[in-house]
């Protein structure tokens, strides 16, 4: 078997691993990448881009067909499938082909095809051909689809997001499993191009939201345009002829319904690519999912004994947050240092953002309300504000006043700590909130900050009122907060 020395190893050619691959190069000519499935990432192929691409086809559709709200009259609006997912297709190639394009930066001696796996802590087997030895491992190996299996009785018939893409035509009736972003966002996609289509959810969860109030608002105005129940009881799943037949108990009625589907969309999360991975002889320490233990900083993994390890872990495959944007800064991180071992830098993580792209949009910033309240509710640190955009003046005219934002502050300090949006538009909110954050400004200090008229962020004032209105400041509240923690 041929023996190849390197000095850097990094296992993944998605969006983690490229960048991760440049910040290495920084520090050594002697870095291999190895992509054992096809080259392109997640976001180009089957996520990020190709979901936006549906979804503008069907903003599209709505909008005409909502037209008649202003007055305007459109009669006969058609879908036209075969040509929705021909465009679809056509522009994903074209995002794939950029990125395989970018590859060929990266010498051609210095990409490795095949799986990975570790013979020991410094050795990896590249599929059955090649032996590659290393001074350090970035693993970056992403995620993949995963469901419960009584989803299997669809057969054929079960579908995730990845097959959507290559579908030629769009299909009459689709049941979507998992209210999250993916399934929330193709699921009113698919239903706005003209797709019958059920929502089913367990355990009452909806989107990323974790508030209460601002979940119930999205539940209700969804249910307005398409069914979906958080906490559905599907009794049974089975496969007749072309058609997956599921039998449920209808959320308002408590009738038991059986209907036909084109499709099972699996949408109820996704599975870290470490199962393959041999890290059984990494000598590093797993949690109960078998991903590695290490530190969100410095993206270090640990070793079994507690010790430091040379293995580096960065994306979508460490389960912390997979996103396009996140994955790109860790991978950023994890290449830095595994270019500097044994030499380590903590590297800047940015104020969570994440936001998903319904109409209306979901948003959520910081740490969330049930992490902050987790944190700071001992001791009765946390303030709520809120604004509805059912009587915000933009919202209206444009039709789209619907939704609820909550904003979260600190007592004590007055310092703006988080928020989570439901409301047209809230993308561009969202990050005007993830920079204050970033920049640790208060919420007078955001109030300052000039605000035009009329627009949607006048909404976005009013929430910031609300909360500036709750919280309670001054040194001796300010003392009792930093002395208290959480339990306290």
């Amino acid at each position: 078997m041929p023996q190849r020395e390197v000095d850097i190893a990094i296992i993944g050619a998605g969006s983690a691993g490229l960048s991760a691959w440049h910040a290495a190069r920084k520090h050594s000519d002697s870095v291999v990448l190895i992509e054992g499935g096809e080259y392109g990432t997640t976001c180009a192929r089957v996520g990020c881009m190709p979901s936006k691409l549906l979804i503008a086809a069907a903003e599209a559709a709505h909008q005409a067909r909502d037209a008649g709200g202003f007055g305007i009259k459109v009669s006969g609006v058609e879908v036209d499938g075969a040509a929705v997912m021909a465009r679809v297709k056509q522009e994903r190639d074209g995002f794939v082909s950029r990125v395989l394009e970018s590859m060929k930066r990266i010498p051609e001696e210095d990409r490795l095809t095949g799986h990975a796996r570790f013979e020991d802590p410094n050795t990896l087997i590249v599929g059955d051909h090649r032996r590659v030895t290393a001074r350090t491992v970035v693993i970056a190996t992403g995620s993949r689809p995963s469901w419960p299996g009584m989803f299997d009785a669809a057969g054929d018939r079960l579908i995730t997001n990845d097959d959507v893409f290559d579908w030629d035509d769009l299909p009459e009736a689709v049941a979507v499993f998992g209210p999250g972003v993916i399934g929330l966002e193709l699921g009113q996609a698919l239903h706005r191009l003209g797709v019958r289509l059920r929502v089913f959810g367990v355990g009452g969860a909806l989107g990323p939201f974790k508030d209460a109030a601002v979940r119930d608002s999205a539940e209700a105005t969804f249910n307005e345009e398409f069914y979906t129940d958080p906490d559905a009881r599907v009794e049974r799943i089975e496969r007749d002829g072309d058609a997956v037949v599921i039998t449920f108990v209808e959320r308002d009625s408590g009738e038991t319904l059986t209907e036909r589907f084109d499709y099972l969309l699996a949408a109820t999360g996704r599975r870290p690519n470490v199962d393959r991975l041999g890290l059984e002889n990494a000598g590093l320490a797993l949690d109960d999912k078998g991903v590695p233990h290490f530190n969100r900083f410095t993206l270090q993994c640990r070793n079994a004994d507690d010790g430091p390890s040379h293995v580096f872990i960065a994306g979508d495959v460490n389960q912390e947050l997979p996103l396009l944007h996140e994955a790109t800064s860790e991978g950023r991180i994890a290449g830095d240092n595994a270019g500097r071992f044994p030499e380590l830098r903590a590297g800047r993580r940015s104020a969570p953002l994440a936001i998903v792209f319904t109409e209306p949009q979901m948003a959520t910033v910081g740490e969330g309300y049930a992490e902050l309240e987790k944190r700071l509710g001992g001791c009765d640190c946390l303030a709520v504000g809120e604004a509805s955009f059912e009587d915000q003046g933009r919202a209206v005219v444009m039709r789209q006043n619907r939704g609820l934002m909550r904003l979260y502050g600190e007592h004590g300090s007055g310092q703006f700590l988080g928020a989570e949006l439901f409301g047209p538009r809230v993308e561009h909110m969202a990050h005007l909130l993830a920079w204050a954050l970033e920049q640790k400004l208060s919420v007078s200090e955001m109030l300052a900050m000039p605000w035009y008229h009329p627009v949607l962020e006048e909404g976005l004032r009013g929430g910031l009122r609300d909360l500036n209105a709750s919280l309670k400041l001054g040194p001796a509240i300010t003392e009792r907060c930093m002395e208290c923690g959480p339990g306290d």
